[in-house]
């Protein structure tokens, strides 16, 4: 069985500046209302440490693997608990649209079992916490993309 779950939002600034702010880790916690904190190095085979907070919840510590990624693409994470019974693919997307838009995606693929029961109780938190992952990511692009003399004023 398998449920995704998903945001989507327009960015009004290129792909690239998008990645460069996903890229950069450390900063997650001056944007990123889910992710407070994130650590590590974005290559195959590596581990990210996450401090993730639900809206509503309690903050909560995660060390997931890469998947996949792709500079100005994609980053795919492993998310494993409950013995591994509740699975999910974690995916943060950029599709260019043009030069100086595209679109953020941001959600979770729930696999096996327990996975899309879960998501499926949890649905109104889940998409609430993909929602203010990609409008902050939008803001801060738009805003970036803005100083560098690239957007409207």
């Amino acid at each position: 069985m398998r449920l995704k779950l998903e945001h989507r939002i327009g960015v009004r600034a290129p792909a690239g500046v998008v990645w460069d702010i996903l890229s950069d880790l450390p900063a997650w916690s001056e944007w990123n209302p889910v992710y407070r904190k994130a650590s590590g190095v974005i290559r195959y085979g590596e581990r990210l440490a996450l401090t993730e907070t639900l809206p509503g919840g309690q903050p909560r510590d995660l060390t997931v693997p890469i998947l996949d990624w792709a500079p100005n693409e994609a980053l795919h994470l492993r998310v494993s608990r409950l013995g591994g019974l509740l699975t999910s693919v974690r995916y943060l997307e950029i599709e260019a649209l043009s030069e100086t838009g595209c679109v953020f995606s941001n959600g979770d693929l729930f696999l096996g079992l327990v996975g899309p029961l879960v998501a499926r109780r949890m649905r109104r938190t889940l998409r609430r916490s993909y929602a203010l992952i990609g409008e902050a990511m939008r803001d801060r692009a738009e805003a970036r993309w803005r100083e560098a003399g690239g957007g409207a004023t």
